[in-house]
């Protein structure tokens, strides 16, 4: 099994498309591919947190959305039973 590693990849990507090490990127354009590397090596090593976060974040606003439409949609008896 052929594992990749983004950092790697990343690197010899630079030195393809913006000549590296020989010229170098802005310093924000070089922080965002380590950045994005650092989020596909997160993903390739099966880290489940985010994609837990946003479970239990999508579970909470729909939570919240139920508790919103139960509360619009009540329905108040205004008869008067004398």
């Amino acid at each position: 099994m052929k594992t990749s590693d983004p950092f790697r990849d990343t690197v010899y990507w630079l030195a393809a498309h913006a000549w590296f090490p020989a010229t170098r990127l802005e310093r924000r354009a070089e922080l965002l591919l380590c950045l994005a590397a650092l989020a596909v090596a997160g993903n390739e090593a099966g880290s489940a947190l985010p994609l837990t976060a946003a479970r239990q974040a999508q579970d909470a606003a729909l939570r919240a959305h139920a508790l919103r439409r139960s509360q619009a949609h009540f329905k108040c008896d205004n008869s008067v039973n004398v």
